[in-house]
């Protein structure tokens, strides 16, 4: 015995950690030689791969084999398109309720909704969410929405939110999730995009002890649509933090933690315009046939930045996505009947819509929809919350276990967190150490974590380990999920072969794939397939190293992942020179000890103009109300020169060089004035956050 144990220390040194007898004996994929059967069945007959699996859900009617997939990533071959089972007739809504209601499940808890405040709680079962849901599709087809009309939702993580999306994909509409942290700058923008005659928000919601004013927020961005020609005809408004009802009049609620009254808010309303959630729902029907959908029907938009500042609608379709979200969420947290499952994302991110929603509620799942952060009242929030429900799948970011570790392990190990399995990270590649943690901390070496990457264009996972068959490496995210085909390729697009560093890139398409940008399909097809013609560019650098697994390396294009968010350099950019006191910007991300990536910001100022404390907080405030609170510039630099070309085009890598404080800056030939590094140097503040 003691031989196996060290054996098994040897190869904890090395960096391989395993799934313990007890996870593999329950898992649904639980050896590698099992994995490698199933992957190469859904590359070499993806439908029969596929078509088993939509034969676990209602079609009116079926996908026929010869369209189950139909692609073309080659740009010179015409139009690039991705079809999944065209033809084939559903609802997601149905799938989603109904069918789990009709299969005994009507019981069952579908959300644990756990509140900012400790002990404000309450639970919605598949019956009752099935009552709302069709409740709010009749309120959405009483104010004139159809099938394809688009709904903009701009709320907090309450249940309201999930039937809003669940509503809205009964009737055939378009939902357009917007983060709570949005400015009404970028809410507005996004409105207009996609023209929505509707917006779904509350009164407000608590972040910590902070009260944000949701309803304040969207008139804002109402006038600004207004104002660009649009109206919105209806604004519907959920009593989230206020007590009371009737126009204008909201009362403040008690906090279950201070046990006194939560901050009041005055709600401004509008009544040709504002409707109150609750008045509507009264006198709803909880009645709603669905409206059956093609496959290939849109479902959703969800706007990610793009390299050009701005935002882009990546629109998924229906039955593909259903099918990509059930699967990957079964087999990825090999989640079983009966089971707690806790995401702690936001649903305004891809993370929520397919692993909070669509994916957990395809399986009949139980979930934890929690509305706090991880430090509030205090940094044990999460264990306590893992304990009260006894939660046995657990995803997370990186960004959030790092800002974890710092307040040590004795805050975590006074909950015991038996329950855990299952941990998962998501949103950005973890970093060893914060994965060690993880591991020893939070799962005390006994749970499996799996490493997930994928983005709001891919709908789900494609790269990954599964709970009960993969050998752990931290950092790694493994191997490609069933149907994915990766490659790595040079800035040729050759195929490397082996152990290799390259672009990231897909050979062919998956179900859950989006299929175009909204109203810009040539923009789809320029972003993504145009860089290496007859492949989906996913925009990330990649390494796989001897053995097989893949390593994300991080953008290759100019966008950030911050805190899991992806961002635009230009968007940043141009919310720095909208300043009177700014002439040239330029943003690169620079290492963050907790963040990952954190935003570093170089501004030249007009003649004459004082770089102070004031303008830097004028400049991070001009950020956040152009684009949220979490896109606020964690370091801004004076930058009297910026290097450039001798065409004047900004070296960012120089800059990212500066932002590290490392001086190896590499070939500066081509600069028109390598002078201006040295000032750089020179003007870097010290900050302590940054990995130097």
């Amino acid at each position: 015995m003691a031989s196996t144990d060290s054996k098994e220390h040897e190869k904890q040194l090395e960096g391989w950690f395993y799934p313990s007898e007890e996870i593999k004996s329950e898992a649904y994929v639980s050896s590698m030689d099992r994995y490698k059967e199933l992957y190469q069945k859904s590359i070499d007959d993806p439908a029969g791969f596929w078509g088993d699996i939509a034969n676990e859900f209602y079609w009116k009617v079926p996908p026929s084999k010869e369209k189950f997939m139909q692609f073309n990533f080659d740009t010179r071959e015409g139009k690039v398109f991705i079809k999944w089972m065209e033809g084939a007739v559903t609802n997601i809504s149905y799938n989603l309720l109904d069918r789990n209601v009709e299969k005994g499940l009507g019981d069952n808890v579908a959300f644990y909704w756990e509140g900012n405040f400790p002990g404000d709680s309450k639970q919605i079962t598949y019956s009752e969410l099935l009552s709302e849901v069709c409740k709010f599709s009749n309120v959405l087809k009483d104010k004139g929405i159809k099938k394809g009309d688009r709904v903009a939702i701009y709320m907090p993580m309450i249940n309201e939110l999930v039937v809003a999306m669940l509503a809205c994909a009964r009737i055939g509409a378009v939902h357009s999730i917007v983060f709570g942290g949005f400015s009404a700058e970028s809410l507005a923008e996004r409105i207009l995009d996609s023209t929505c005659k509707v917006l779904v928000t509350a009164d407000g919601s608590y972040r910590g002890a902070k009260l944000i004013d949701l309803k304040e927020i969207s008139d804002e961005a109402i006038g600004k649509c207004k104002d660009q020609g649009f109206t919105v005809e209806t604004c519907i408004v959920v009593q989230h933090v206020g007590g009371g009802s009737g126009n204008g009049t909201v009362s403040p609620r008690t906090s279950p933690v201070a046990k006194k009254p939560c901050p009041p808010i005055q709600t401004n309303f509008n009544s040709a315009v504002d409707c109150w959630w609750h008045e509507l729902m009264s006198c709803a029907s909880d009645k709603c046939e669905p409206c059956w959908t093609d496959a290939e029907d849109p479902l959703f938009m969800l706007y990610t930045s793009g390299s050009t500042g701005k935002p882009k609608g990546v629109l998924h379709t229906v039955g593909g996505y259903m099918l990509f979200t059930a699967v990957t969420f079964k087999y990825v947290f090999d989640y079983h009947p009966g089971e707690v499952y806790w995401c702690t994302a936001d649903i305004g991110w891809i993370t929520g819509h397919s692993y909070i929603t669509y994916g957990p509620l395809a399986n009949g799942a139980t979930s934890v929809l929690f509305e706090g952060t991880p430090f509030y009242p205090d940094s044990g929030r999460f264990w306590g919350v893992v304990d009260k429900y006894h939660v046995s799948k657990f995803y997370t970011a990186p960004t959030a276990i790092r800002a974890l570790m710092k307040f040590g392990k004795a805050v975590v190990q006074k909950y015991n967190r038996k329950s855990l399995k299952v941990l998962g990270t998501v949103g950005e590649p973890i970093n060893p150490e914060a994965w060690l943690w993880y591991y020893r901390t939070v799962g005390d070496e006994r749970c499996v974590i799996v490493d997930t990457y994928w983005q709001t264009e891919t709908g789900g996972h494609v790269i990954t380990s599964l709970p009960g068959a993969t050998p752990m490496r931290p950092g790694a995210a493994s191997f490609p999920f069933f149907g994915v085909v990766p490659a790595i390729v040079d800035e040729h697009g050759k195929e490397l072969e082996g152990a290799c560093e390259g672009f990231l890139v897909m050979k062919q398409p998956w179900p859950g794939m989006a299929r175009t940008i909204y109203g810009n399909h040539e923009r789809f097809e320029r972003v993504y397939f145009s860089k290496f013609n007859g492949y989906y560019t996913t925009g990330d650098g990649c390494k796989r190293d001897s053995n097989g697994y893949y390593w994300i390396t991080g953008r290759t294009d100019d966008c950030m992942n911050v805190s899991g968010h992806l961002l635009s350099t230009a968007q940043i950019e141009s919310a720095l020179v909208e300043h009177d006191a700014v002439t040239e910007a330029a943003v690169v991300s620079c290492p963050h000890k907790e963040k990952g990536e954190g935003i570093y910001c170089f501004t030249t100022l007009m003649e004459g103009v004082e770089f102070n404390e004031q303008l830097i907080k004028e400049l991070k405030q001009k950020v956040r109300s152009k684009i949220g609170p979490f896109a606020t510039p964690d370091v801004i630099q004076n930058s009297p020169g910026l290097p450039k070309t001798r065409s004047g085009k900004i070296m960012r890598r120089v800059l990212r060089q500066v932002a590290k404080n490392d001086k190896k800056i590499g070939d500066v030939t081509t600069m028109a004035d390598s002078s201006v590094v040295d000032n750089l140097f020179h003007n870097r503040p010290h900050v302590d956050f940054i990995q130097e």
